[in-house]
């Protein structure tokens, strides 16, 4: 069978598979097992071998992966979740929103832009944009509640503001996409932070204007002291310290990013049981969540790997690239049509999913294309986020539904995300366009 044809078909296939709702993983694994077994025992022009085929597909299945997931830099995954995890059980999310909100409340639509901000600084111990807001939704969408806030834009701001999970560092989906890419994953994290804290900054003047323009809309709380504020500023320290042993270790050199998440980890229980807010039973819980997570995401992981394999059998994305630079179109084009596909797939497909997917596939075109591929990890992700908001699926929005219960109808957290869906385009235009805001911190580390 004609390699190019199979490996469209074996596309296929994996998409028919998430349609009729087979997890994701296991879709990728069975498409890559079966897919290898086709491309090496029936090439072009003779007849199928299928035990030739199922040895070489076996042969793979019980190395590859294994040798994968083995690698030293995947180890940061679990090391970021547990940071995370621990952070949260220690209190250090209340903390930080709390601090947010004091120093805030008196702004037009304060709470909600406090809620931006403990989403963002969540995000840089979590990791994690579900983690993001799930935690800062049981915190801050009954705040709003109780101050009258339009349950739209209570609902509708933390799960826009949780997929700043995925962005700024230390982020998971940048340490896979690295490994897959073979890019420097310290590099990605650095070139994620800068649009990050763009992105919560250009939520958080929409949320301003349009609560200036209308009170009633995000009433204003009751204005704090100097002194409030001051004493509010002692509940950032535990956030700050793990995110300067992250951060600043990986951007002086001292560790590498999977060194940088064991210190950060360790920090975190450190700073937790010197708090005292630490206990073995909370400690335990971060532990088995962490578990857990790293398990999903692993199997998703070995799946890929399986697919990836099948694809770089059939050449799929050796005959996309070729077919795309000869395409009479400007490149940017090419990239704005990627674009819309992400979109679509995000309406049906889990981010983590998606992007292993679509990586050996779609990597190769935009390296032809002379595209940067650090930039373009900060662009993929942007992508994904807008797919964690976007109906129908959104995940964000369902963890937040199954955060607030009946208090808020599902219908009317989506109609409160379009405004933060609409900021997500207007982000990722700029960063195309400008891709030296992603691209200025990593090539500091060059230096």
């Amino acid at each position: 069978m004609d390699p190019f044809v199979l490996g469209m078909l074996g596309l296929g296939a994996m998409l028919g598979l998430v349609s009729l709702r087979v997890p994701i993983a296991f879709g990728m694994a069975i498409t890559g097992f079966v897919g290898t077994i086709f491309a090496v025992g029936w090439p072009p022009g003779e007849e199928l071998d299928f035990e030739r085929g199922f040895d070489a597909s076996f042969a793979y299945a019980s190395v590859e992966p294994f040798s994968f997931i083995a690698s030293f830099p995947i180890v940061a995954v679990p090391l970021f979740l547990l940071m995370g995890y621990v952070a949260f059980h220690a209190g250090f999310t209340r903390d930080i929103y709390d601090t947010a909100r004091v120093w805030m409340s008196k702004l037009h639509g304060g709470l909600a832009l406090a809620s931006v901000a403990g989403c963002a600084m969540f995000a840089a111990v979590s990791g994690s944009s579900l983690a993001t807001a799930a935690a800062m939704g049981k915190l801050a969408v009954p705040e709003m509640l109780r101050h009258k806030y339009d349950p739209g834009l209570a609902t509708g701001v933390v799960a826009a503001s949780g997929t700043l999970g995925s962005l700024i560092p230390p982020s998971i989906l940048m340490i896979l996409y690295g490994i897959f890419t073979e890019e420097s994953v310290g590099q990605l994290l650095m070139a994620g932070l800068i649009p990050g804290i763009m992105s919560a900054m250009i939520y958080m003047v929409m949320v301003w204007v349009r609560a200036r323009a209308n009170p009633k809309f995000a009433p204003r709380g009751e204005p704090s002291s100097w002194g409030e504020k001051l004493v509010a500023l002692k509940g950032t320290w535990s956030i700050l310290t793990l995110f300067m042993i992250v951060m600043g270790g990986i951007y002086s050199g001292i560790v590498t990013p999977t060194e940088a998440a064991a210190a950060g980890a360790a920090g975190a229980f450190v700073l937790g049981f010197l708090a005292r807010r630490l206990t073995l039973a909370t400690a335990r819980d971060a532990l088995v969540e962490t578990a857990r997570q790293s398990a999903n995401i692993f199997a998703l992981v070995l799946g890929a790997k399986l697919f990836v394999g099948f694809i770089a059998l059939t050449g799929v994305a050796a005959e996309l690239t070729i077919w795309a630079g000869h395409l009479d179109v400007p490149p940017v084009m090419i990239l704005l049509s990627l674009s819309v596909i992400y979109i679509v797939l995000g309406t049906f497909m889990d981010p983590l999913g998606m992007m292993l997917l679509t990586l050996p596939v779609v990597t190769p075109v935009i390296a032809d294309l002379g595209y940067d591929l650090v930039w373009f990890g900060v662009i993929m992700v942007k992508f994904l986020e807008i797919g964690l908001i976007t109906p129908p699926v959104g995940l964000n929005v369902y963890i937040l539904k199954g955060v607030v219960g009946d208090a808020v109808p599902l219908e009317t957290i989506f109609k409160g995300i379009m405004w933060f869906l609409a900021m997500d385009v207007l982000t990722l235009a700029v960063l195309i366009i400008f891709p030296e805001i992603s691209l200025w911190l990593p090539s500091l580390l060059l230096r």
